[in-house]
Parts: C-alpha cells; structure tokens; sequence
C-alpha cells in the first residue's frame, strides 16, 4: 500500500498568515483561499476575510470580535527529510 503524501497549503490554492491581536493573543495559519490575493490591494482581502472569520468564532463562542493589530504571511513550512 502507497503511502499518502501531504500537500502543502500553497499547493491546494491557499496562503496560511499569522495574526497577531490587540489583546496580544496569536493565531497561526490561517487559511486565505489564493483567489482573493494578488492585485493592488496585496493583503487587505486577507485582513478582511480574517476578520470576518473572526467575527464568526466570537459569535459562537460568546464573546466579542478581537482586533486585529498585524497580519503576516506564515513561512513555507521546510520540506520533511524522508526517512532512509
């Protein structure tokens, strides 16, 4: 039996970025579909999107929407060594 190889994120049609709150809590990798980038605006459609997602996890956890103070994008995670 073949053994399954991951994808990375960028390879199925995503960015993965890094928020950093107000309240200086932190969020890794957040999805952002590829689609929506690209263009004059460079990251504000991932700002937005991440702060609609964000707008959506307070909602059903009951508690209000935390401010966004910097949004990077994450490093391309190192290719694993296969094992020998």
């Amino acid at each position: 039996m073949a053994k399954r190889v991951k994808q990375l994120p960028q390879d199925r049609g995503f960015i993965l970025f890094d928020v950093v709150f107000e309240d200086g809590s932190r969020a890794s990798n957040r999805r952002v579909p590829m689609e929506i980038l690209g263009g004059l605006d460079s990251d504000q459609p991932a700002r937005e999107l991440v702060e609609q997602q964000e707008a959506e996890i307070a909602q059903k956890v009951g508690r209000p929407p935390r401010a966004i103070q910097s949004l990077t994008r994450a490093a391309k995670p190192e290719p694993k060594l296969a094992r020998e």
